[in-house]
């Protein structure tokens, strides 16, 4: 079953801000680097990577579904940030929007009865469960820590996994 131009519209939009996201996150992760936190650094970068493989599942999903993938301009990201704690509190307001995005996807499948798109939507509604988690666990390390331990939580996040 090919998929069809309004669902094919629905996913091209969600690509380009899945390559916002790896773009927001690799620039994240160039500030920390800069900043000399590189736990920090390759925590982003890890999450840049995963941000990416996101675009590119769901731009083989499409085509796969005889559908085309078009690429459009990318909105430049900030470049500052005031500090480490900062930084992921705009990544919690970023996946929150990612999750109201994936939704709307989800929500353009069920209007489109579209139940192959619907079942693949709901395995990135169950990932941006996980994401914000991820992200609130680290402001919770930011909370509940005295400032003078941010370097520990920099140790932390260097131990990320792929």
């Amino acid at each position: 079953m090919n998929i069809n131009k309004t669902m094919q519209d629905a996913f091209n939009a969600q690509i380009s801000q899945e390559l916002y996201s790896s773009n927001l996150y690799l620039q994240m992760a160039f500030w920390f680097r800069k900043e000399g936190w590189k736990g920090f650094a390759t925590w982003m970068a890890k999450q840049s990577d995963e941000e990416k493989r996101h675009a590119m599942d769901m731009a083989d999903f499409v085509l796969n579904r005889g559908g085309e993938v078009k690429l459009t301009a990318i909105e430049a990201v900030p470049t500052e940030w005031g500090s480490p704690k900062e930084v992921f509190e705009a990544t919690m307001a970023h996946e929150q929007l990612i999750s109201s995005l994936i939704d709307k996807l989800a929500e353009v499948a069920d209007e489109q009865k579209d139940r192959a798109a619907a079942n693949f939507c709901d395995k990135y509604v169950d990932e941006q469960v996980e994401e914000e988690r991820s992200v609130r666990d680290i402001l919770n390390l930011f909370r509940h820590r005295d400032g003078h331990t941010v370097a520990n939580i920099d140790d932390i996040l260097g131990t990320r996994p792929e």
